[in-house]
Formats: structure tokens, C-alpha cells, sequence
């Protein structure tokens, strides 16, 4: 199975959940912003990566606008070169609408995450000849007050419901990337790496969230001293 089929069947799995309040909108970047995550997917995600970086889920201002993981506007554009029209989901909440590439928000974890990127690889393709980003959860839950709600705060039964196929397409994508190393940005993502695939080499480094305190604090430099310490050696830099 290709990683396309993999994200492709995960789309199709996800619009079959419902969840209930207190989460009153789901997007699915991976079934209105297809067009841009094929592009993502046929360009860069190739066998034998050495580092494997996952994300949580999507956030409004990043993924659920531009279909890609962290995906900034500005960084999907400039960038990745990815150029693909953005549909709009069945539902919209007031307060996030998709406006894909045109959106004029910039998302502060993707900038951090790929702007660091920017400046240690001259261009995306030298990235990901080493790296590859992707995300546990492609769906953005939201509650009516369009407040952003992560998959760890959801009930029970609709986490396990959720998890399901989301755990299958991490093990499906590890299986045909093969990457060295599956890297959790952040403790989330560590948790399900970790409970997925417990003989894969795990590492963990701080999410780029202005949430985090931690991450306030210069998270680039963190982030690059977590990774060396793995054993990943990073190129120089540009300029």
C-alpha cells in the first residue's frame, strides 16, 4: 500500500466518525485539501527516511487550512512550493473559516517547525531527503465557541474510535517509509508512537506550541539538542 492509498483509506475512515458535544465542527484537511496533500505525498514521502517527525493533530490556522502537517501558510507557499486548490469542508464554523492558501493567519507552531527547517535545508527537497512530517490525527475538532479542542481531551469511546484507524495508518506508513527513527513532536504523539509500535526506535522532541512555556524559550535550539542527542546529525545551515 502506498503512503497515498494509506491517507486516502484514513479520510475515507475518519468521515465515518461522529462525535458529540462539547465538539460541535470536525475538519478533515485530508478530504477538502486533497489536492495539496497528494502533492505533499507523491513529492516527499519516499522509503527509507531517516527520521520520521509526528505531529498531534491538525490546528486551525495550519493544517485544517493547507492540508499539510504544521502546515503554515507562508512555508506551504514559499517553501514547499505546493500550489493546490483548498475546497472548503461540509461545515464551517464561523470563526475558522477555511480559506486555504489565502489564509492570512499564520500558524506559530508550523512557522517555528518549518522555519527551522527552511534554515537548516536550502530548499524542501534536501529536508526531506532526511525527514518526513506527518500527523497521528488528520481531523480539527473545534466547540461552538470555536475554541481549538486536541484529541486527548475527547470522550472515551470517541477517542478509541478514533485512535483505531489513526494507529493503523501510523503502523501502515512506518511499514512503507521505514524510517530510522519516529521522532514524537511532543508528549502526545510519543504516547502513540510508543503504544503502536513498541520495537521502533522512538524519540521524542518539545512541540513548537506557544502553549508551552518551554517552547517560548527558543524552541529551535531545544529542538535541534534533542534531536543531536538522539545520534541525528544536522546539516550546517543556510547562510
Amino acid at each position: 500500500m502506498s503512503p497515498l492509498e494509506i491517507c486516502h483509506r484514513l479520510s475515507d475512515e475518519m468521515d465515518g466518525l461522529r462525535f458529540a458535544l462539547p465538539t460541535a465542527f470536525v475538519y478533515n484537511p485530508l478530504n477538502y485539501a486533497r489536492d495539496a496533500v497528494d502533492q505533499y505525498l507523491q513529492r516527499w514521502a519516499h522509503p527509507g527516511v531517516e527520521v520520521l517527525l509526528l505531529g498531534m493533530n491538525p490546528g486551525p490556522w495550519g493544517m485544517a487550512q493547507t492540508g499539510i502537517p504544521f502546515g503554515e501558510v507562508n512555508a506551504v507557499r514559499d517553501y514547499l512550493g505546493i500550489d493546490a486548490k483548498i475546497r472548503k469542508p461540509a461545515t464551517e464554523h464561523p470563526k475558522r473559516p477555511i480559506l486555504g492558501l489565502d489564509c492570512q493567519r499564520s500558524e506559530v507552531s508550523g512557522r517555528r517547525l518549518w522555519g527551522w527547517a527552511a534554515e537548516r535545508f536550502p530548499t524542501a527537497d534536501a529536508f526531506f531527503e532526511q525527514f518526513f512530517i506527518w500527523n497521528y490525527c488528520p481531523l480539527a475538532f473545534l466547540e461552538e465557541g470555536g475554541r481549538n479542542r486536541t484529541p486527548d481531551k475527547l470522550p472515551v469511546e470517541e477517542r478509541e474510535a478514533l485512535f483505531a484507524p489513526c494507529d493503523q495508518a501510523l503502523i501502515d506508513l512506518v511499514s512503507v517509509l521505514k524510517p530510522g527513527k519516529v521522532v514524537g513532536v511532543g508528549g502526545f504523539a510519543t504516547k502513540r508512537i510508543q503504544s503502536v509500535l513498541p520495537d521502533v526506535d522512538v524519540g521524542t522532541i518539545l512541540h513548537p506550541s506557544p502553549a508551552s512555556p518551554a517552547a517560548n524559550r527558543g524552541w529551535a535550539p531545544q529542538a535541534e539538542r534533542q534531536l543531536i542527542e538522539m545520534g541525528i546529525t544536522l546539516p550546517a545551515g543556510v547562510g
